[in-house]
Protein backbone atom coordinates (compact mmCIF):
# COMPACT_ATOMS: atom_id res chain seq x y z
CA UNK A 1 0.00 0.00 0.00
CA UNK A 2 2.40 2.13 0.49
CA UNK A 3 4.57 1.92 -2.39
CA UNK A 4 1.46 2.37 -4.16
CA UNK A 5 1.32 5.44 -2.79
CA UNK A 6 4.38 6.49 -3.33
CA UNK A 7 4.19 5.60 -6.95
CA UNK A 8 1.51 7.69 -7.00
CA UNK A 9 2.92 10.35 -5.19
CA UNK A 10 5.90 10.30 -7.77
CA UNK A 11 3.40 10.31 -10.49
CA UNK A 12 1.64 13.60 -9.95
CA UNK A 13 4.76 15.45 -9.18
CA UNK A 14 5.90 14.01 -12.72
CA UNK A 15 2.46 15.01 -14.61
CA UNK A 16 2.48 18.04 -12.69
CA UNK A 17 5.86 19.31 -14.47
CA UNK A 18 5.10 18.09 -17.50
CA UNK A 19 1.94 20.36 -17.65
CA UNK A 20 4.52 23.26 -16.17
CA UNK A 21 6.86 22.69 -19.27
CA UNK A 22 3.69 22.76 -21.14
CA UNK A 23 2.28 25.73 -19.99
CA UNK A 24 5.56 27.55 -20.47
CA UNK A 25 6.49 26.60 -23.76
CA UNK A 26 2.98 27.32 -25.20
CA UNK A 27 2.90 30.92 -22.72
CA UNK A 28 6.58 31.27 -24.96
CA UNK A 29 5.14 30.45 -28.39
CA UNK A 30 2.17 32.64 -27.75
CA UNK A 31 4.41 35.53 -26.42
CA UNK A 32 5.97 35.05 -29.41
CA UNK A 33 2.88 35.31 -31.75
CA UNK A 34 1.86 38.45 -29.46
CA UNK A 35 4.94 40.04 -30.47
CA UNK A 36 4.48 39.52 -33.81
CA UNK A 37 0.95 40.89 -34.20
CA UNK A 38 2.47 43.98 -31.97
CA UNK A 39 5.34 44.87 -33.70
CA UNK A 40 3.60 47.68 -36.12
CA UNK A 41 0.59 48.11 -34.16
CA UNK A 42 2.67 50.90 -32.03
CA UNK A 43 3.87 52.08 -35.79
CA UNK A 44 2.32 54.73 -37.77
CA UNK A 45 1.70 52.98 -41.21
CA UNK A 46 2.49 55.23 -44.82
CA UNK A 47 0.20 54.60 -46.80
CA UNK A 48 0.25 53.33 -50.47
CA UNK A 49 -1.98 53.35 -53.72
CA UNK A 50 -1.97 50.48 -55.61
CA UNK A 51 1.17 47.98 -54.05
CA UNK A 52 -0.27 44.94 -52.13
CA UNK A 53 2.87 43.19 -51.61
CA UNK A 54 4.42 45.43 -49.12
CA UNK A 55 3.76 47.65 -46.08
CA UNK A 56 6.11 50.49 -44.70
CA UNK A 57 5.68 51.90 -41.25
CA UNK A 58 7.58 54.28 -39.09
CA UNK A 59 8.66 53.75 -36.25
CA UNK A 60 11.15 55.81 -33.52
CA UNK A 61 14.13 56.21 -35.08
CA UNK A 62 13.81 53.83 -37.85
CA UNK A 63 11.19 52.03 -40.56
CA UNK A 64 9.51 48.81 -40.45
CA UNK A 65 9.49 47.24 -44.12
CA UNK A 66 7.37 44.48 -44.34
CA UNK A 67 6.95 42.27 -47.47
CA UNK A 68 3.60 40.02 -47.94
CA UNK A 69 4.19 39.13 -51.62
CA UNK A 70 7.81 37.66 -51.92
CA UNK A 71 7.66 35.02 -54.48
CA UNK A 72 4.64 32.95 -55.15
CA UNK A 73 3.67 30.69 -52.28
CA UNK A 74 5.21 32.03 -49.41
CA UNK A 75 3.85 31.92 -46.85
CA UNK A 76 5.15 34.61 -44.42
CA UNK A 77 5.88 38.01 -44.68
CA UNK A 78 9.78 39.12 -44.33
CA UNK A 79 10.33 41.91 -42.21
CA UNK A 80 13.05 44.50 -42.48
CA UNK A 81 14.22 47.53 -40.28
CA UNK A 82 16.19 50.30 -41.52
CA UNK A 83 17.92 52.24 -38.94
CA UNK A 84 17.99 55.91 -39.48
CA UNK A 85 19.18 56.87 -36.10
CA UNK A 86 20.20 55.25 -32.65
CA UNK A 87 16.91 54.92 -30.65
CA UNK A 88 16.33 52.81 -27.31
CA UNK A 89 13.24 52.23 -28.41
CA UNK A 90 14.62 49.83 -31.49
CA UNK A 91 12.63 46.49 -31.24
CA UNK A 92 14.31 43.09 -30.91
CA UNK A 93 16.34 42.39 -33.89
CA UNK A 94 15.79 39.00 -33.77
CA UNK A 95 12.06 39.89 -34.84
CA UNK A 96 13.41 40.90 -38.42
CA UNK A 97 14.77 39.05 -41.54
CA UNK A 98 17.63 41.68 -42.28
CA UNK A 99 18.67 44.72 -40.38
CA UNK A 100 20.20 47.87 -42.88
CA UNK A 101 22.54 50.73 -42.10
CA UNK A 102 20.51 54.45 -42.84
CA UNK A 103 21.52 54.91 -46.68
CA UNK A 104 23.66 52.24 -47.72
CA UNK A 105 26.44 53.15 -50.36
CA UNK A 106 27.42 50.41 -52.14
CA UNK A 107 23.90 47.92 -53.63
CA UNK A 108 23.95 44.79 -55.69
CA UNK A 109 20.38 44.59 -57.70
CA UNK A 110 19.19 41.24 -59.51
CA UNK A 111 16.37 42.23 -61.55
CA UNK A 112 16.54 44.89 -64.33
CA UNK A 113 13.16 46.17 -62.91
CA UNK A 114 14.99 47.64 -59.77
CA UNK A 115 17.83 49.92 -61.90
CA UNK A 116 15.27 52.51 -62.71
CA UNK A 117 15.15 53.02 -58.91
CA UNK A 118 18.73 54.21 -58.40
CA UNK A 119 18.53 56.91 -61.40
CA UNK A 120 15.26 58.22 -60.67
CA UNK A 121 16.21 58.21 -56.75
CA UNK A 122 19.40 60.02 -57.59
CA UNK A 123 21.79 57.39 -56.51
CA UNK A 124 23.02 55.57 -59.39
CA UNK A 125 26.65 55.70 -58.07
CA UNK A 126 25.68 53.17 -55.73
CA UNK A 127 25.56 50.33 -57.91
CA UNK A 128 28.20 47.89 -57.62
CA UNK A 129 27.14 44.59 -59.06
CA UNK A 130 24.28 43.04 -60.97
CA UNK A 131 23.93 39.69 -63.38
CA UNK A 132 24.80 40.36 -67.05
CA UNK A 133 25.68 43.76 -67.68
CA UNK A 134 24.43 43.66 -71.27
CA UNK A 135 20.86 44.20 -70.02
CA UNK A 136 21.15 47.69 -68.37
CA UNK A 137 20.38 50.06 -70.74
CA UNK A 138 19.58 53.47 -68.40
CA UNK A 139 22.20 55.74 -69.14
CA UNK A 140 23.51 56.74 -65.81
CA UNK A 141 24.29 52.96 -65.51
CA UNK A 142 26.02 52.59 -68.37
CA UNK A 143 28.13 55.21 -67.95
CA UNK A 144 29.22 53.72 -64.48
CA UNK A 145 29.24 50.25 -66.20
CA UNK A 146 31.31 51.24 -68.99
CA UNK A 147 33.89 52.50 -66.75
CA UNK A 148 34.65 49.27 -64.85
CA UNK A 149 32.62 50.57 -61.69
CA UNK A 150 29.81 47.59 -61.74
CA UNK A 151 31.04 44.03 -61.34
CA UNK A 152 28.96 41.27 -63.69
CA UNK A 153 27.86 38.63 -61.14
CA UNK A 154 26.57 36.24 -63.96
CA UNK A 155 24.46 35.73 -66.71
CA UNK A 156 20.56 34.72 -67.09
CA UNK A 157 19.04 34.47 -63.96
CA UNK A 158 21.88 33.12 -61.86
CA UNK A 159 23.71 35.61 -59.65
CA UNK A 160 27.81 34.37 -58.23
CA UNK A 161 27.12 34.76 -54.43
CA UNK A 162 30.73 34.54 -53.63
CA UNK A 163 31.54 37.70 -56.23
CA UNK A 164 28.46 39.12 -53.65
CA UNK A 165 30.20 38.72 -50.59
CA UNK A 166 33.43 39.92 -52.10
CA UNK A 167 31.66 43.66 -53.21
CA UNK A 168 30.41 43.81 -49.20
CA UNK A 169 27.31 45.77 -50.02
CA UNK A 170 25.16 47.25 -47.36
CA UNK A 171 22.15 45.82 -49.51
CA UNK A 172 21.32 43.32 -52.02
CA UNK A 173 17.71 43.29 -53.70
CA UNK A 174 16.78 40.48 -55.22
CA UNK A 175 13.70 39.23 -56.98
CA UNK A 176 13.36 35.56 -56.58
CA UNK A 177 10.31 32.67 -57.47
CA UNK A 178 11.85 30.98 -53.61
CA UNK A 179 13.77 28.71 -55.26
CA UNK A 180 17.01 30.76 -53.61
CA UNK A 181 16.12 31.43 -49.96
CA UNK A 182 18.99 29.66 -48.84
CA UNK A 183 21.49 32.01 -50.82
CA UNK A 184 19.07 34.96 -49.40
CA UNK A 185 19.72 33.51 -45.29
CA UNK A 186 23.18 33.05 -45.99
CA UNK A 187 23.90 36.90 -47.04
CA UNK A 188 22.37 37.49 -44.02
CA UNK A 189 23.93 34.95 -42.17
CA UNK A 190 27.45 36.68 -42.77
CA UNK A 191 26.22 40.49 -42.09
CA UNK A 192 25.20 41.48 -45.99
CA UNK A 193 21.44 42.44 -45.51
CA UNK A 194 19.88 40.53 -48.10
CA UNK A 195 16.03 41.86 -49.08
CA UNK A 196 13.04 40.23 -51.37
CA UNK A 197 11.08 42.89 -53.91
CA UNK A 198 8.25 41.18 -55.48
CA UNK A 199 7.31 43.88 -57.83
CA UNK A 200 6.48 41.45 -59.83
CA UNK A 201 3.49 39.82 -58.61
CA UNK A 202 1.54 43.32 -58.76
CA UNK A 203 -1.65 42.94 -60.78
CA UNK A 204 -1.71 46.92 -61.28
CA UNK A 205 0.71 49.02 -63.31
CA UNK A 206 0.68 51.90 -60.77
CA UNK A 207 1.14 48.77 -58.45
CA UNK A 208 4.32 47.96 -59.88
CA UNK A 209 5.58 51.85 -60.40
CA UNK A 210 4.91 52.21 -56.59
CA UNK A 211 8.11 49.84 -55.65
CA UNK A 212 10.05 52.61 -56.01
CA UNK A 213 8.96 53.56 -52.24
CA UNK A 214 10.44 50.65 -51.35
CA UNK A 215 13.95 50.99 -52.96
CA UNK A 216 13.49 54.60 -51.55
CA UNK A 217 12.36 53.30 -47.49
CA UNK A 218 15.72 50.96 -47.74
CA UNK A 219 18.18 53.58 -49.06
CA UNK A 220 16.98 56.68 -47.60
CA UNK A 221 15.12 58.42 -50.04
CA UNK A 222 11.39 58.17 -49.19
CA UNK A 223 10.73 61.27 -49.84
CA UNK A 224 12.20 60.87 -53.41
CA UNK A 225 10.55 57.93 -53.83
CA UNK A 226 7.20 59.31 -53.12
CA UNK A 227 7.50 62.19 -55.34
CA UNK A 228 8.73 60.24 -58.42
CA UNK A 229 5.91 57.66 -58.10
CA UNK A 230 3.37 60.78 -57.33
CA UNK A 231 4.19 62.23 -61.03
CA UNK A 232 3.91 58.98 -62.92
CA UNK A 233 0.26 58.14 -61.04
CA UNK A 234 -0.93 61.97 -62.02
CA UNK A 235 0.56 61.28 -65.78
CA UNK A 236 -0.96 57.65 -65.99
CA UNK A 237 -4.40 58.92 -64.27
CA UNK A 238 -4.56 62.03 -66.94
CA UNK A 239 -4.04 59.27 -69.58
CA UNK A 240 -6.35 56.89 -68.71
CA UNK A 241 -9.15 59.50 -68.02
CA UNK A 242 -8.67 59.85 -71.67
CA UNK A 243 -8.62 56.36 -73.10
CA UNK A 244 -11.88 56.11 -70.73
CA UNK A 245 -13.70 58.37 -71.82
CA UNK A 246 -13.79 56.91 -75.46
CA UNK A 247 -17.53 55.31 -76.14
CA UNK A 248 -17.85 51.67 -76.61
CA UNK A 249 -18.27 51.34 -79.92
CA UNK A 250 -15.32 52.55 -80.70
CA UNK A 251 -12.68 50.93 -78.90
CA UNK A 252 -10.81 48.44 -81.07
CA UNK A 253 -10.72 44.66 -79.94
CA UNK A 254 -7.18 43.59 -79.23
CA UNK A 255 -5.47 40.14 -79.44
CA UNK A 256 -2.19 40.17 -77.08
CA UNK A 257 0.86 37.58 -76.88
CA UNK A 258 2.25 34.68 -79.00
CA UNK A 259 2.51 30.71 -79.85
CA UNK A 260 5.64 29.51 -77.70
CA UNK A 261 5.60 25.28 -78.84
CA UNK A 262 2.21 24.20 -78.08
CA UNK A 263 0.70 27.14 -76.31
CA UNK A 264 -0.31 30.48 -76.42
CA UNK A 265 0.71 32.48 -73.72
CA UNK A 266 -1.55 35.96 -73.04
CA UNK A 267 -2.07 38.37 -70.08
CA UNK A 268 -5.32 36.94 -67.71
CA UNK A 269 -7.94 39.74 -67.74
CA UNK A 270 -6.68 41.01 -64.29
CA UNK A 271 -3.14 40.71 -65.61
CA UNK A 272 -1.52 44.24 -66.37
CA UNK A 273 -0.99 43.92 -69.34
CA UNK A 274 -5.07 43.42 -69.82
CA UNK A 275 -5.39 46.36 -67.08
CA UNK A 276 -3.72 48.64 -69.84
CA UNK A 277 -5.51 47.68 -72.38
CA UNK A 278 -8.85 48.97 -70.70
CA UNK A 279 -7.26 51.77 -69.54
CA UNK A 280 -5.84 52.99 -73.09
CA UNK A 281 -9.18 52.81 -74.61
CA UNK A 282 -9.46 49.32 -75.62
CA UNK A 283 -11.35 46.15 -75.43
CA UNK A 284 -9.12 42.88 -75.14
CA UNK A 285 -10.39 39.63 -75.79
CA UNK A 286 -9.74 37.51 -73.05
CA UNK A 287 -10.48 39.91 -70.81
CA UNK A 288 -13.02 37.89 -68.91
CA UNK A 289 -10.34 35.10 -68.10
CA UNK A 290 -8.87 35.85 -65.12
CA UNK A 291 -5.53 33.94 -63.63
CA UNK A 292 -3.04 34.35 -60.87
CA UNK A 293 -0.56 34.47 -63.75
CA UNK A 294 -0.39 34.46 -67.86
CA UNK A 295 -2.84 32.62 -69.58
CA UNK A 296 -1.83 29.63 -71.39
CA UNK A 297 -4.43 28.82 -74.39
CA UNK A 298 -4.80 26.21 -77.15
CA UNK A 299 -4.23 27.85 -80.46
CA UNK A 300 -7.45 27.00 -82.01
CA UNK A 301 -8.88 29.02 -78.77
CA UNK A 302 -6.96 31.99 -79.98
CA UNK A 303 -7.99 31.69 -83.43
CA UNK A 304 -11.87 31.13 -82.56
CA UNK A 305 -11.52 34.19 -80.07
CA UNK A 306 -9.09 36.60 -81.91
CA UNK A 307 -8.95 36.01 -85.80
CA UNK A 308 -11.02 38.91 -86.64
CA UNK A 309 -9.42 41.32 -83.76
CA UNK A 310 -8.27 44.70 -84.88
CA UNK A 311 -4.91 44.97 -83.17
CA UNK A 312 -2.35 42.60 -82.06
CA UNK A 313 0.03 43.40 -79.26
CA UNK A 314 2.95 40.96 -80.17
CA UNK A 315 5.20 40.05 -77.88
CA UNK A 316 7.92 38.56 -79.70
CA UNK A 317 11.07 40.65 -81.22
CA UNK A 318 10.26 40.00 -84.90
CA UNK A 319 11.40 42.55 -87.50
CA UNK A 320 8.78 42.22 -89.70
CA UNK A 321 6.03 40.57 -90.79
CA UNK A 322 7.46 37.93 -93.16
CA UNK A 323 9.79 36.44 -90.64
CA UNK A 324 7.19 36.37 -87.77
CA UNK A 325 4.84 34.48 -90.78
CA UNK A 326 7.78 32.33 -91.01
CA UNK A 327 8.59 31.10 -87.77
CA UNK A 328 4.71 30.52 -87.12
CA UNK A 329 2.89 30.05 -90.21
CA UNK A 330 -0.40 30.15 -88.32
CA UNK A 331 -0.16 33.60 -87.61
CA UNK A 332 -1.07 34.25 -90.88
CA UNK A 333 -4.79 33.72 -90.20
CA UNK A 334 -5.54 36.71 -88.13
CA UNK A 335 -6.68 39.97 -89.54
CA UNK A 336 -4.10 42.10 -87.53
CA UNK A 337 -1.75 40.57 -89.28
CA UNK A 338 -3.89 40.43 -92.68
CA UNK A 339 -3.75 44.04 -92.27
CA UNK A 340 -0.63 45.26 -90.82
CA UNK A 341 -1.98 45.72 -87.15
CA UNK A 342 0.62 43.60 -85.22
CA UNK A 343 2.44 45.77 -83.03
CA UNK A 344 5.65 45.05 -80.86
CA UNK A 345 7.00 46.17 -77.39
CA UNK A 346 10.96 45.53 -78.73
CA UNK A 347 11.06 49.59 -79.81
CA UNK A 348 13.79 50.80 -77.86
CA UNK A 349 17.38 48.94 -77.27
CA UNK A 350 19.83 49.95 -75.05
CA UNK A 351 23.51 50.47 -76.39
CA UNK A 352 24.31 46.37 -75.71
CA UNK A 353 20.84 45.25 -76.39
CA UNK A 354 18.49 45.39 -73.65
CA UNK A 355 14.87 46.25 -73.81
CA UNK A 356 13.70 48.76 -72.11
CA UNK A 357 10.41 47.84 -71.55
CA UNK A 358 11.68 45.17 -69.76
CA UNK A 359 13.56 47.77 -67.34
CA UNK A 360 11.92 50.93 -67.30
CA UNK A 361 8.24 49.81 -68.31
CA UNK A 362 7.67 48.76 -63.92
CA UNK A 363 8.61 52.34 -63.14
CA UNK A 364 7.07 54.28 -66.36
CA UNK A 365 3.44 52.82 -66.62
CA UNK A 366 2.36 56.31 -67.34
CA UNK A 367 4.96 55.41 -70.65
CA UNK A 368 3.51 52.82 -71.67
CA UNK A 369 -0.21 53.46 -71.19
CA UNK A 370 0.70 56.81 -73.58
CA UNK A 371 1.98 54.37 -76.21
CA UNK A 372 -1.12 52.42 -75.91
CA UNK A 373 -3.39 55.57 -76.52
CA UNK A 374 -1.46 56.65 -79.48
CA UNK A 375 -2.06 52.72 -81.15
CA UNK A 376 -5.76 52.69 -80.73
CA UNK A 377 -6.68 56.22 -80.97
CA UNK A 378 -3.97 58.24 -82.54
CA UNK A 379 -6.17 61.22 -82.09
CA UNK A 380 -5.79 61.99 -78.43
CA UNK A 381 -2.17 62.11 -78.60
CA UNK A 382 -1.15 63.78 -82.02
CA UNK A 383 1.84 65.00 -81.66
CA UNK A 384 3.02 62.04 -79.72
CA UNK A 385 5.85 58.96 -80.84
CA UNK A 386 5.60 55.93 -78.82
CA UNK A 387 8.47 54.84 -77.56
CA UNK A 388 8.18 51.21 -76.27
CA UNK A 389 5.91 50.31 -79.24
CA UNK A 390 6.28 50.23 -82.83
CA UNK A 391 4.34 48.47 -85.68
CA UNK A 392 6.25 45.41 -87.18
CA UNK A 393 6.26 46.40 -91.13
Amino acid sequence: MLTALKDAYFMNIKLFFILLLISFVTACGGSKDQKDQNLTAELQEIPLDYAQGFKLFQGPGYKLIEVHQAFPGSDRPFRYLVREEQSSEEPDSSQFDAILPHAADRIVLTSTTQVPHLDLLGISETLVGFPNLDFISTPSLREKIDAGKVIDLGSGASYNLEKIMDLQPGLVIISTLGDNMKEVKLLNQVGIPAVINGDYLEQHPLGRAEWIKFTGALTGRLAEAQESYQRVKDNYDELKTMGQGIPTASKPSILSGNMYKDSWYAPAGNNWGAIFIADAGGKYIFQDKESDGSLQLSYEVVLDQGVEADIWLSTGEYSDLATMGAADPRYRQFEAYKNAQVYTFANTKGPTGGLEYFEMGYSRPDIILKDLLKIFHPELVPNYTPYFYKKIN
